[in-house]
């Protein structure tokens, strides 16, 4: 009888019974709060992010795409950009945005879950956020993420993956800009675009024990890329293989997914640096000197790993493990819909011929990728993890440098 009273599922992982939620213990970033600061720079970021949660709908382009408007302009800011360049910015990311539509109706508070997934009403769940926060919660918007997102048998929180995990990338800038305005759009992403990915979270039956299992996230990520059994899944990489791949070969998936050490670690925080590391080496060590095939699916393993890194000294620790359990099984069905490119450590130059972060950082705000939202996040998620965790062998500041110098647009 022990060993079956030695492992009950709770929150999404295997626990003593009573055991409590463990956390991930990281410092928190400074708040970049802009809302009362007389500054100019921080003004004409508060004006712009207005401007678009105004004027643009969250999601366009026959709601295929996201907007990624608050992501540049934050990382942008965060790297140093004067208000002439967060104008800019603005400007370009701006022409292929969309105004909102009308919803086919409006939600209300008996009715709100009934239509997650519907990309049709997003402009009816900002609205009915909005509602919440002006009635119910005194403009206090974390209180409007804490009733939405935390809440309920199945808390919005666990299905922030879906849409390539947008909804995460924008609730970590909401949290750490505190901005009331991102918080809406990242509840109103997190209700049109929440999926069957959820489950996964929710129902403690997909997690149990796997064939295999190691601590470390690059090794099993390694052992991915060699395992024979995904060769000729898909003919060509792409998002769409995602749906197909969990359709079809889910218990792969979840083999891999539930082999990472994480639940059972006592150093939790450990296995997510060590994650981070992983996440910078799947975006630039996959990429063949010469060739500058930086993958746009790839890089959202990166941003969705900042965007965690940003929320976890800021969430109940109920949620720690699986938020990070979560954005693996992200980076699992990206790197697989992606065929497994191999990281090959030698890809990234060692000498970097005096270059530092400011060359980075120039770079980021004044190359001709400036206004590229995703070049900019990515650059931004690399500086961060750099300083959560220190660079004493400059690699973070290697594959910051190999990416910010040789990219050339993004491969699909």
């Amino acid at each position: 009888m022990a060993s079956l009273l030695s492992f009950v599922p709770l929150v999404n992982r295997l626990v003593t019974p009573r055991e409590e939620p463990r956390a991930i213990d990281i410092p928190p970033v400074e708040v970049q709060s802009v809302e009362a600061n007389p500054d100019k720079r921080p003004r004409t970021l508060k004006h712009l992010l207005r401007a678009n949660h105004v004027n643009h709908s969250i999601i366009y382009h026959n709601l295929q795409f996201d907007n990624h408007m608050p992501h540049i302009l934050c990382s942008a800011y965060h790297l140093g950009a004067e208000s002439h360049q967060l104008y800019r910015i603005y400007d370009e990311e701006a022409k292929s945005l969309e105004p909102w539509k009308e919803s086919p109706s409006e939600i209300a508070e008996d009715d709100w879950r009934d239509f997650l997934g519907d990309k049709r009403y997003q402009r009816a769940y900002v609205d009915f956020f909005e509602d919440a926060l002006a009635m119910k919660h005194a403009y206090n918007w974390k209180k409007v993420i804490d009733e939405y997102m935390f809440k309920g048998d199945e808390p919005l929180i666990n299905g922030l993956i879906g849409g390539l995990g947008h909804p995460l990338i924008h609730l970590g800038y909401a949290y750490e800009f505190d901005s009331r305005e991102i918080a809406m759009e990242a509840l109103g992403l997190a209700a049109t675009q929440y999926n069957f990915l959820h489950k996964y979270l929710d129902n403690p039956s997909y997690t149990r024990q796997s064939s295999f299992s190691s601590a470390s996230f690059l090794e099993l990520i390694n052992k991915l890329a060699s395992d024979d059994r995904f060769d000729g899944l898909f003919k060509e990489p792409g998002f769409a293989n995602i749906e197909p791949l969990f359709q079809k070969h889910e218990s792969l998936v979840l083999e891999y997914w539930n082999a990472w050490d994480l639940p059972s670690s006592e150093n939790p925080a450990k296995l997510f640096r060590e994650s981070q590391e992983a996440a910078v080496a799947l975006l630039v060590a996959t990429v063949r000197p010469g060739t500058h095939a930086y993958n746009f699916f790839i890089v959202h393993v990166l941003t969705t790993s900042h965007a965690v890194r940003i929320l976890l000294p800021l969430l109940p620790a109920k949620f720690h493990i699986s938020l990070v359990r979560q954005w693996w099984l992200l980076a699992l069905a990206v790197y697989i819909a992606e065929l497994r490119p191999k990281i090959d450590p030698d890809y990234v130059p060692g000498d970097l011929k005096g270059k530092g972060w400011r060359h980075v950082e120039h770079q980021a705000l004044n190359s001709e990728w400036a206004t590229d939202a995703h070049y900019v996040k990515a650059i931004r998620a690399m500086r961060e993890a750099a300083r959560t965790w220190g660079d004493v062998h400059n690699r973070y500041l290697a594959a910051a440098v190999r990416f910010a110098d040789d990219f050339e647009g993004w491969v699909h």
